[in-house]
């Protein structure tokens, strides 16, 4: 039977590790052809190796987000081989430090944070939107239960405001590209266990029990745990499903 995803081509942002990772993976298993997206060349090509072992077709391509020209010339390297019809946004990064600490630190970690996890959105798309248009595609963009909830979190200002701004784009683009039959939708993500905040969560067992406490299914998630529905949002299961949202949190904000 053939996959979910056959005959799509999907690039994935931050695709060398955890939750991209974890997506190219099944995309790669539900027959689209994936595109890793990653600034570390080799966190790419690892997960080349594990979408093609798995018979998936991939490739890597390096890019950092908030290189807008770089974007733009990879966006036009692809557009070579086929145009895209699934684009997944989830390359970012957080800091933890509280706005009233040392200035030249809280104005690095605001220009750091704002330039991957918001610009970084839109440049990508941006740099993808006539084939995305052209091909009446799908984009998921990762946002957090930061798009919603910060009280939890009192020290990530720069952070809460990125994925909120994320929301905020998915909804603007979804009135805006309906017309061209291009959806754009959202995933919001937990507490999930990566390779890349497991020294996070060994430092601060403090919060990982807190986010615990709010979680119902009383468990931290795993990438494949997002990789579930972003599947669904970029497949013709959702063909009537855009501006929306999909927290996959484990119940974080019923508690």
């Amino acid at each position: 039977m053939a996959g979910l995803l056959q005959g799509h081509i999907a690039a994935v942002t931050g695709g060398g590790s955890g939750i991209g990772q974890g997506i190219c993976q099944a995309y790669g298993r539900e027959g689209a052809r994936v595109i890793v997206l990653d600034a570390n060349l080799e966190g790419a090509n690892e997960t080349v190796g594990l979408v093609t072992a798995a018979g998936g077709k991939a490739s890597a391509v390096k890019l950092d987000v908030t290189d807008r020209q770089a974007c733009r010339a990879a966006a036009a390297e692809i557009a070579r081989s086929g145009n895209i019809s699934i684009l997944v946004n989830n390359a970012g990064i957080n800091r933890r430090n509280p706005i009233t600490g040392d200035a030249a630190a809280v104005t690095k970690d605001w220009d750091d944070i704002l330039s991957i996890n918001l610009d970084g959105v839109f440049n990508v798309t941006h740099a993808f939107l006539d084939q995305l248009r052209a091909s009446r595609g799908r984009i998921v963009n990762i946002g957090s239960i930061q798009s919603f909830v910060h009280v939890s979190w009192p020290n990530s200002a720069a952070y809460t405001t990125s994925k909120h701004g994320v929301l905020g784009f998915t909804r603007a683009l979804a009135a805006e590209l309906g017309k061209d039959g291009v959806r754009v939708n959202a995933i919001g993500p937990g507490l999930i266990e990566t390779r890349i905040n497991a020294e996070a969560r060994a430092r601060n067992p403090d919060m990982v029990a807190m986010v615990m406490r709010h979680t119902p299914l009383n468990r931290a998630g795993k990438p494949e745990d997002i990789a579930g529905p972003a599947v669904f949002l970029a497949s013709d299961m959702s063909a009537y499903v855009t501006g929306s949202i999909i927290m996959a949190d484990g119940g974080f904000r019923t508690v």
